[in-house]
C-alpha cells in the first residue's frame, strides 16, 4: 500500500481531493503537523464526501513523530520543485511514501536537507509555471507508482 503524506496542508479542497485519490488507489493518507484548517471542515469532506469513511487517515503532530512511524526512510520521496530526480526515474516499491509540502511554501529546507538527491523528486513543468496544483501533483506521482507496481485497483468479483 502506498503512502501519501501532506506537510501542513493549507487548502481544504486539495486535501479532500487527495483523500479521494487515496481511497481510489488504496493508499494511506498522512497529515503531518497542524493543517491550516479543521480536518472535519465541511469543505474537506465535500471533495471526498462519499469516500471519507473508506479513507485510511493518520495524523502526526509534527515531522519527528511522522518519521518514527516510517519503517524505511530510504523509501521516502519528497516531491519538490528543488528535486534533482525526475519522478519517473525512480523504481517505486509497495509501502513507499510520497511527501508533499505546503501549497504556498513547499517543504522546509531543513526537511529537504535530510534526504539525498535521489529521494527528492520533481515533476517537470515550464519555467513560466511556479508550481502545479497539489492534488494534481499527488495524482501524477501516485499513478506513476501504481503503473510501475501494476497494482490491481479493481476488486475481483
Amino acid at each position: 500500500m502506498l503512502n501519501i503524506a501532506l506537510y501542513r496542508p493549507e487548502i481544504p479542497p486539495n486535501t479532500g481531493n487527495i483523500a479521494r485519490l487515496c481511497v481510489g488507489i488504496r493508499a494511506n493518507l498522512h497529515i503531518i503537523d497542524k493543517p491550516s484548517f479543521d480536518l472535519s471542515e465541511k469543505s474537506v469532506r465535500r471533495a471526498g464526501l462519499d469516500y471519507w469513511e473508506h479513507l485510511s487517515l493518520q495524523q502526526h503532530p509534527n515531522w519527528d513523530e511522522f518519521v518514527v512511524t516510517v519503517p524505511d526512510l530510504s523509501r521516502v520521496f519528497l516531491v519538490t520543485k528543488f528535486g534533482k530526480t525526475l519522478y519517473t526515474d525512480q523504481n517505486y516499491q509497495d509501502n513507499d511514501y510520497f511527501v508533499f509540502g505546503r501549497e504556498t511554501s513547499g517543504l522546509p529546507e531543513e526537511i529537504r536537507n535530510n534526504f539525498p538527491d535521489k529521494n527528492q523528486i520533481h515533476i517537470p513543468m515550464s519555467p513560466e509555471c511556479r508550481s502545479i496544483n497539489l492534488s494534481n501533483a499527488a495524482a501524477i506521482v501516485s499513478y506513476e507508482a501504481v503503473r510501475q507496481l501494476k497494482m490491481s485497483l479493481v476488486k475481483n468479483v
